[in-house]
């Protein structure tokens, strides 16, 4: 596994209470200004980031990162991109990047290709959605050859079988995600997620990350008193196109905050 991303776990939860990871879609709403963005993520406070590369059908992705991956996308962008994005990015801030990818265009780059390609890029691993343990046997294969992080999902719904594969596959930590639902339904979906750490944790689980709407510090802080991390996407994505790269730095220092009160 990188010893980047449980580095970056493990200090965040001696700094504070838990680690906050970001993740934005690569060209969105340009190559640069995307590149820019993550490293202001870093630089106001998250310890890890998610890169998306932008795909044709996103059916996992909320409204507001569908139209960011569809501008990327009309707006040229190409799985190279990617690369280049990591490889500046890895340049200007020490924080892990993890790709989080359907499954799709990387079997048409080519998996031990892509595989090298992160590593070189200095990339620290993959978040597959899209993809169980028992069918990712080449990208397990590729993962273990270049030392490279898989982050399989959990959700409310696997089973105890199920959940403990994701366990024994996964590296880095395990991505945690509850039933998506409207505002009101806030403690329905920390009380999913808060059980789904604990069966993880009874299946050995040693780090679990939980994404689930998570939008202002109060959420952060929340999630990080069972968690290992909180992941942030949509309010991220929504503060970049709303307020470009200072946007973003703000949303990311308020958001900080809720780590920081956590402890």
């Amino acid at each position: 596994m990188s010893a980047r991303t449980e580095a970056a776990l493990a200090g965040a939860a001696e700094r504070r209470k838990g680690a906050l990871v970001g993740y934005l879609p690569v060209g969105f709403p340009d190559l640069q200004t995307s590149i820019d963005a993550a490293v202001a993520v870093v630089e106001n406070g998250f310890d890890i980031l998610e890169l998306g590369p932008p795909y044709s059908d996103p059916v996992m992705d909320g409204e507001i990162i569908q139209q960011a991956t569809q501008a990327a996308l009309a707006a040229g962008f190409r799985l190279r991109d990617l690369f280049t994005a990591v490889r500046e990015i890895s340049a200007r801030v020490d924080a892990p990047i993890l790709v989080m990818s359907y499954w799709n265009p990387i079997i048409q780059y080519g998996v031990d290709r892509f595989a090298d390609d992160l590593k070189a890029a200095g990339g620290a691993g993959l978040i597959t959605p899209d993809i169980t343990p028992e069918a990712a046997q080449e990208w397990i294969a590729a993962s273990e050859r270049t030392g490279l992080d898989r982050v399989f999902l959990a959700a409310p719904t696997s089973s105890d079988e199920r959940l403990a594969m994701i366990t024994e596959a996964s590296t880095g930590f395990i991505y945690t995600v509850s039933t998506m639902g409207i505002t009101g339904e806030r403690a329905t979906l920390d009380a999913n997620a808060r059980t789904l750490v604990g069966r993880l944790r009874e299946h050995g689980a040693a780090r679990a990350c939980v994404g689930i709407g998570i939008s202002t510090a109060d959420h952060v802080a929340g999630v990080l008193e069972y968690a290992d991390g909180a992941i942030i996407g949509t309010a991220l994505v929504r503060a970049l196109r709303d307020g470009g790269v200072e946007g973003i730095a703000r949303t990311a220092r308020e958001l900080a905050q809720g780590a920081a009160r956590s402890h």
